[in-house]
């Protein structure tokens, strides 16, 4: 009978053992988020993450095609990371990573060879997990990932700031009946006013992935891949990011938890990258040329770009960009010198970009970076690139490791959206992959923007200042379709707030355009890249101030929707027992200035508090300096 008890008692032990190995948990570093793992009796994966003991994600689906169940857990490692490291630039000069890990590793049918594994990383910002195949030692496998099981179940009232594409319009809506796919960063508003959002880091070699509604289970978002992917082992999906925090701005103070998920850098020598403002050249002249790299000279940017049409119609493959050969649609009697132009701005600190279409890319691309590096040029824009798929997802990130092998910066435009590359190639400056100027968006838009798109990283908006509907009769340059429909003060807040290692600036604006107004010191005076970031105050849609540090200097910026609003902004983070000088710049009726922007200039310290009044659409840009 004892030895039957024994049995039984060995037996009871043996299962509640085997039971608790399909369960593991892992907690951020602060113990505010907890990501539980469980495998079902039929060996399916499936997630749920508790932030602030609270449900945050409820239980759903991991995996991929072909790994849906029959998996056995085979072993689970623990590590635990809390490192620093400093960008080649940023929005901070030094970025904390800080994490613990938990890598399950899963049989299929419990066959050593078919081995599945699953990478998860508590921050205290956010959890991030992704898909590891690893190669047997007698040999690799075939991947072939059709479709991607990860989803996110959410509580019920949660809400969704929802664009379909990456140049597109934000909307708040709820989990159901979304008219299309949706784009990342996904930046979800919970019903106790907790925020989350869902996104992916490390896009490299894989195919793009959007979030759609699950139509068989409610308040669940699922994971939509462009096309599918084959590659052999090893091999690791993106990773698959949800954030989490209390209030909206910690999203975008906390995105370097994408950087944090891409591997280091990979130039050994950086000194070449060098971020600053950019102004675009739109003659295709001579006269135009030097005329626009004497005002970069005088409004202290680093650099002048030649936009499309320099060598060509720039949407047929027969358009050669080794040549220049100006397009009769851009300029009829161009007398443009490229060289010469490019000699004439080097001479005076001045570099050049040059735009190229992915057509010549594709073509040429071997040819021209070479070329490029012996003209001079500094770096090169990506021009409607395809994004998306497997195939071009893979071929523009090795462009962009071709273009650091010949000392070429690179700005990406169009559809593509950063994923954190820069932090392993930061020869890759930015990117477009925004609703910007081009489209001349109202402020509710640029006051929903740092809250959604910026968390992805750096975005090249193509900041305008002059086309405002009052003064645009009187500007010599009309190339722009349509007017502003922000104050100036908006804009020049938004060289602040929008993170752009490359800024452009005067967008649609010519050298003619401007009479030196007072205000373009602050133009001047600002740089692209940061030693801080502060998000001191802000609400979706409605309004932000973000503070930014170079050096003892602070940069602070602050934009309303389209509704007037007055705030208090706190200078909490200047260095307490200092004196500074704060110029401020904002919007006034009543200003001699054509551009209805006024300075004044106080003393304030760290226990300033400012009173600031928005007019509708506008915005208020601050300079200050230690004396």
């Amino acid at each position: 009978m004892s030895k039957i008890i024994s049995f039984l008692l060995c037996f009871i032990v043996y299962s509640v053992s085997t039971f608790a190995q399909q369960s593991k948990e892992l907690s951020s570093p602060d113990g505010k988020l907890v990501f539980s793992f469980n495998l079902s009796k039929e060996g399916e994966p499936t997630y749920a993450i508790n932030y602030q003991q609270k449900p945050l994600v409820l239980s759903s689906a991991l995996g991929v095609n072909g790994w849906e169940k029959g998996l056995v857990l085979s072993d689970v490692a623990l590590i635990n990371q809390d490192t620093l490291w400093k960008p080649a630039y940023g929005e901070r000069s030094m970025v904390r990573d800080h994490y613990a890990q938990m890598t399950i590793t899963l049989l299929l049918n419990n066959n050593e060879r078919s081995k599945l594994q699953i990478q998860v990383r508590a921050y205290n910002e956010g959890i991030a997990f992704r898909y590891l195949f690893p190669e047997h030692p007698q040999g690799g496998m075939d991947i072939s990932i059709k479709k991607e099981l990860t989803e996110f179940t959410m509580p019920e009232g949660v809400k969704a700031w929802f664009t379909n594409r990456a140049q597109g319009t934000y909307s708040l809506l709820p989990l159901n009946n979304w008219p299309d796919e949706s784009e990342r960063p996904l930046v979800l508003q919970l019903a106790d006013g907790r925020y989350a959002c869902l996104s992916e880091a490390a896009m490299v070699n894989y195919s793009r992935t959007k979030f759609t509604l699950n139509p068989n289970k409610a308040n669940t978002i699922s994971c939509a891949i462009y096309d599918p992917v084959d590659f052999f082992t090893p091999f690791a999906t993106p990773w698959r990011v949800v954030m989490a925090a209390e209030h909206a701005g910690e999203l975008l103070a906390n995105n370097d938890l994408l950087l944090n998920l891409n591997p280091p850098c990979e130039i050994n020598n950086t000194s070449w990258i060098q971020p600053g403002k950019v102004m675009r050249e739109m003659t295709l002249s001579m006269k135009g040329s030097k005329e626009l790299v004497d005002f970069a000279v005088k409004r202290h940017l680093q650099y002048i770009h030649f936009d499309a049409g320099w060598y060509g119609y720039e949407y047929v493959t027969a358009s050669n960009a080794t040549k220049v050969n100006v397009d009769p649609r851009r300029n009829p009697k161009s007398d443009l010198d490229l060289q010469e132009v490019i000699r004439y701005a080097n001479d005076r600190g001045i570099g050049v970009f040059l735009y190229v279409n992915q057509r010549a890319l594709y073509q040429q691309l071997d040819e021209l970076l070479p070329l490029f590096e012996k003209w001079g040029v500094r770096g090169v824009k990506f021009g409607f690139v395809e994004v998306g798929s497997h195939k071009w997802t893979t071929w523009l990130h090795d462009a962009v490791k071709k273009c650091a092998k010949y000392h070429l910066m690179v700005d990406i435009h169009d559809e593509y959206r950063p994923t954190g590359f820069s932090r392993t190639y930061p020869n890759l400056l930015t990117q477009e992959g925004i609703r910007g100027n081009e489209e001349m968006p109202d402020a509710t838009h640029n006051a929903t923007l740092p809250f959604t798109r910026f968390i992805a990283g750096a975005a090249d908006y193509t900041i305008c200042y002059y086309h405002r509907p009052e003064l645009k009769a009187s500007l010599q340059n009309t190339q722009a379709p349509r007017s502003l429909k922000t104050t100036s003060g908006h804009q020049m807040a938004l060289s602040t707030i929008f993170y752009s290692p490359l800024q452009f600036m005067y967008w649609y604006d010519a050298p003619s355009n401007s009479q030196d107004e007072p205000e373009l010191e602050y133009f001047d005076k600002i740089s692209t890249v940061w030693d801080d970031t502060k998000v001191l105050n802000g609400e979706i849609a409605k309004y932000i101030t973000v503070a930014r540090r170079k050096g003892e200097e602070w940069f602070v910026g602050t934009i309303t929707n389209n509704d007037a609003r007055e705030l208090k902004v706190p200078l909490n983070f200047l260095t307490p027992g200092k004196k500074y000088e704060a110029s401020i710049y904002y919007d006034d009726s009543n200003s001699k200035v054509r551009t209805k922007v006024s300075i004044k200039r106080i003393k304030v310290d760290a226990s300033t508090v400012l009173d600031t009044k928005l007019i509708a659409s506008g915005g208020q840009a601050i300079w200050i300096k230690r004396i």
